[in-house]
């Protein structure tokens, strides 16, 4: 406690004490963004309200076998924590790794996806009026090579009749996701991986909607859940899903993560978080 103290008396003394204070406030702002809205968040907040209290409890009441355990403790929560952050880690080291792409563009211009997004809208107030279930993703930044790999290689211009073609019932491809690439149906019933998340938001979501929700958590894509039982669309970006969606709103959402003018990585993120931080 006292030294405790004697840092907050020191703390204006030296310009190197708000910058490491700012340092630690960034850091802990990423880490609560990156979980924010998943499963995580709630087991984030629930570890950090544990070790504030205990320690609390060791030090202002000086239990000194109670600190030793603590001590001994948070080693092995450290190692405990990749294991159970797993999924969120993964998707930080994968912003990490666009480096280029946050200080830069977008790999592929917003203006080839225009043409794509009606198209897809298109398709999908048919689905929604016929009752076809569909599972169609979008590739932005992080390349979905290895889950193209695992469908049937289409690689033809997006256009309305290939999307009911793939997603009519009983044939071969409607059974897995459409990825698209910049203005090309890259493949068609194409595997993704399914959530952790136990609890979906709706009890009638199923396995279509987790895969969305699932390669939403492990990159920065774009996926579509239209369900056959109800008609709804669902999508499903950055790890949470934004319901209650008709193809007008879907067309607008999708405008706004593929904008006709390439906007710099950092601003959509700094963007993003303002929003987020706003709700």
């Amino acid at each position: 406690m006292r030294e405790i103290l004697w840092t907050l008396e020191s703390f204006p003394q030296d310009w190197r004490n708000v910058l490491d204070v700012l340092l630690v406030a960034t850091a802990l702002f990423i880490v609560f963004q990156l979980v924010r809205g998943t499963y995580a968040d709630t087991l984030v907040r629930g570890i950090v309200i544990l070790l504030v209290l205990v320690w609390l409890l060791s030090v202002l009441l000086n239990l000194r076998g109670f600190s030793w355990l603590l001590s001994h403790t948070l080693t092995a929560l450290a190692i405990a924590l990749p294991v159970i952050f797993q999924p969120e880690l993964r998707r930080a080291l994968n912003r990490l790794g666009r480096v280029g792409a946050v200080l830069g563009l977008d790999a592929i211009p917003g203006s080839a996806h225009d043409e794509v997004i009606a198209v897809v809208c298109h398709a999908i107030d048919r689905f929604i009026r016929e009752r076809h279930g569909a599972l169609i993703v979008f590739e932005r930044e992080t390349r979905l090579q290895e889950y193209v790999d695992t469908g049937v290689s289409l690689n033809a211009r997006a256009s309305d009749e290939l999307l009911q073609t793939i997603f009519f019932p009983n044939t071969a491809l409607h059974d897995g996701a459409a990825i698209i690439r910049g203005n090309l149906i890259a493949a068609g019933a194409c595997v993704l991986p399914l959530s952790p998340s136990i609890r979906l938001p709706d009890h009638q979501m199923g396995l279509r909607h987790r895969a969305a929700l699932g390669i939403s958590e492990v990159s920065d894509a774009v996926a579509i859940a239209i369900s056959e039982e109800t008609g709804s669309i669902t999508l499903a970006v950055d790890g949470r899903f934004i319901r209650g969606l008709d193809t007008a709103r879907l067309n607008m959402a999708l405008q706004q993560y593929f904008p006709v003018e390439p906007v710099p990585a950092i601003v959509r993120w700094l963007r993003r978080a303002l929003v987020s931080g706003s709700q």
